[in-house]
Formats: C-alpha cells, sequence, structure tokens
C-alpha cells in the first residue's frame, strides 16, 4: 500500500498558499535585535525533492500552477517581496517550519526543494537563497524572501526589490506520480523489527476525539487507520493508528509530514 502522496501534498500547498496570500497582512520584522553573524550562509547541495512539496499541480485564486519536474537552467526576472514573524514557525509546503532568520524563499513553480541566486538589481547585491515554500500569490511578484535573506539584500525597508533569480543546477528532475506508484516498489530501510509497524497520530481519552481524527486521515491517506485502546495506569486511552506500513522509509516520511502543531509528534511504534 502506498500513502496517496498527491493528496497529502495537495493539503500542504494549500494551507502554505493561503498563508502566502495573507502575508502583508500584519507581517513584520523581528521585535528583539537579530544576531547577524549566526545567519549562516547557504551552501548548495544536492537533495533530494520533497514528495510532499510537488504536487504536479494545484490551485490558487482560481489559477493553476504546474510545478516544474526540473529547475535546470531556470531563470527569471521580476518583483521580489519578502515574508517575517507572521509564518515563523509555521509548516512550509516542504514540511519543515518557516524560519524568518534562515535564508529561505517561496516560489510558485520551482521543485522543493531548490537553490537559487538572487540578485537585487536595485543595489547589486546577491545571494544563495533555498527554496522551500510556495508562494507569492500577488501578481508580479515572483519570489517571496526569509526576512533574513530580504535583509542580506537591503529590501526589507521598502518591501519589494527587482530582482533576477538563477537556479543553481544539479541535474535532477522529480520522479512522477503515476510512475512511483506503478513502477517503483516502497524503498525498504534497515529495520530489524519484523513486528507490523504503525505511525501513531496521537492518544485521546475521549473515544470521539480519536474517531475525528481518524476519518479525517482516513480520507486523505491510501492506508489503514485504526484506533487501538489501550489502559494505563487505571486510564482508558484510544490511540489513533495509521498502518501496518511495510516500508520503514514512508512511516517516517508520513510520521514527518504529519508532525504539525494542532496533531503533536507523530511517532513509529510497533504492535504491542
Amino acid at each position: 500500500m502506498m500513502i496517496r502522496y498527491l493528496a497529502l501534498a495537495i493539503i500542504l500547498v494549500v494551507i502554505s498558499a493561503c498563508s502566502s496570500v495573507q502575508k502583508n497582512e500584519q507581517d513584520s520584522a523581528p521585535s528583539e535585535p537579530v544576531d547577524w553573524e549566526a545567519v549562516r550562509s547557504v551552501v548548495p547541495k544536492n537533495e533530494p525533492y520533497s514528495r510532499y512539496g510537488n504536487p504536479e499541480s494545484y490551485e490558487v485564486y482560481g489559477i493553476t500552477y504546474r510545478v516544474l519536474k526540473s529547475s535546470e537552467d531556470f531563470k527569471q526576472t521580476g518583483v521580489a517581496s519578502w515574508y517575517g514573524t507572521k509564518f515563523h514557525g509555521r509548516r512550509t509546503s516542504s514540511g519543515e517550519p518557516y524560519d524568518m532568520l534562515k535564508l529561505t524563499a517561496a516560489h510558485k513553480i520551482l521543485p522543493i526543494p531548490s537553490y537559487v541566486r538572487v540578485t537585487n538589481h536595485d543595489n547589486g547585491r546577491s545571494l544563495i537563497v533555498r527554496v522551500n515554500d510556495r508562494g507569492p500569490f500577488v501578481k508580479s511578484r515572483i519570489i517571496d524572501l526569509s526576512y533574513a535573506a530580504a535583509h542580506k539584500l537591503a529590501m526589507t525597508e521598502k518591501g519589494t526589490a527587482n530582482v533576477s533569480i538563477e537556479v543553481i543546477n544539479f541535474g535532477k528532475s522529480i520522479v512522477s506520480q503515476s510512475q512511483d506508484k506503478t513502477n517503483k516498489k516502497p524503498i525498504q530501510t534497515k529495520d530489524i523489527n519484523k513486528k507490523p509497524r504503525f505511525v501513531q497520530v496521537g492518544a485521546y481519552s475521549k473515544h470521539q476525539s480519536a474517531q475525528k481524527l481518524a476519518k479525517v486521515l482516513d480520507r486523505e491517506i491510501d492506508l489503514p487507520v485504526n484506533i487501538s485502546p489501550i489502559t494505563r495506569l487505571g486510564r482508558k486511552l484510544f490511540r489513533v493508528r495509521i498502518g501496518p506500513i511495510d516500508s520503514l522509509q514512508i512511516a517516517e516520511e508520513l510520521a514527518k509530514i504529519l508532525n504539525i502543531k494542532e496533531l503533536g509528534k507523530p511517532t513509529i511504534v510497533y504492535q504491542d
């Protein structure tokens, strides 16, 4: 059985897209002084593309965006904007939390992650950022920079800048969703535990709460979702679990993507 990667990717992109659309509302720079010496430059590396951050397409405000299968030789010129405190700590389209003090960016169609060199044509400054989010969905704007990246390009006061972006090439491409499902077997990670494996998403004292979560997960994930009761120290709990999952790698990826503030931290567990 395989995770419905596209469905999960769309959920993340929609969440991130909604955030991106509202970035100009009550957003700001950090209120405390920033130790700029601690902000590290980005060193590009050949990372695998995120399965969850790269749907074939997604829609925002009635416009359909198609994610590039390869970023090789991509160049673009336009207006850059930035986002800061309002979204600090929130989940990006890659599944990672947004850190306004790291040199990252959001782009509509570049594969995630990608590394791009951004040049501010208003002052000649240039730096490399890692694209790990979707946006901006404002006409004429081509990239949304983290606060730290915008600061280093000297554009935070104005809010926008005329820029060009150029991808740092690694010569890789995304495996299509259909190919991934039909032609590839799940990649197995070494795992000596032979018991059935599950991703436990939460444990609730009320069966109704567990049922609500299980219903949502069952609709979006092409894997069994079950409620497993247990009594600990005289207290009955209802555990929401996904599985069994044959591939340890898939279990790890699923736990990562479901690690959101509202749920807590999912864990990989084995049958009692």
